[in-house]
């Protein structure tokens, strides 16, 4: 079974962030939805309070298939500053496993020289804070094992995007059965 590691901060953007883990989930793929901020609950852009499974460590992410950074501002900011998280994107980089984000969170991947020569999008205004890419005006980009988005509007093609990944027939049954296709 697939295993993805999706991250939560203080003011991330609630829809990217449980979309992803609802569709992922209703595929049969593992997330577990890991707090930056060393307490379970999480206040999210809009005020709604969201648990996650975990809190991070290090140590104990290395299992998966896929990272996933969900956008919002302030939880953008704060995934941009945690310094265990930047190396943990690199080493699942160097691993070729699969880096997603959306909305503002592009920008990490971007500032941190992990977009370079890939094709990517991100909410419009953050352009200039993805170093290197290749700007597309998409609303999902996959180009090798980066996946990008818009934002919250796209909140459902990016998931199915990543179910496609780990299996294409499995992502087209959910977006039928959640009535998107």
């Amino acid at each position: 079974m697939a295993k993805v590691y999706l991250f939560l901060a203080n003011g991330v953007e609630e829809i990217e962030a449980l979309t992803v883990v609802d569709i992922l989930r209703r595929g049969g793929v593992e997330v577990e939805t890991v707090s930056i901020t060393g307490k379970h609950e999480i206040l999210g852009a809009h005020d709604i309070k969201i648990g996650a499974d975990s809190l991070f460590d290090a140590d104990k992410l290395t299992d998966a298939d896929m990272l996933v950074l969900p956008g919002g501002g302030r939880g953008t900011n704060a995934l941009m500053a945690h310094e265990e998280l930047r190396e943990l994107l690199f080493a699942y980089r160097d691993a070729d496993k699969y880096l997603a984000a959306i909305c503002a969170a592009p920008s990490v991947l971007g500032m941190n020289g992990l977009l370079k020569e890939h094709r990517a999008t991100c909410f419009p205004g953050f352009e200039d804070k993805l170093l290197g890419a290749v700007l597309v005006k998409e609303p999902v980009v996959k180009d090798g094992n980066i996946i990008t988005a818009k934002g919250m509007g796209v909140s459902i093609p990016f998931a199915l995007t990543l179910l496609a990944i780990f299996d294409e027939e499995t992502s087209k049954k959910v977006a039928k059965q959640i009535q998107f296709a």
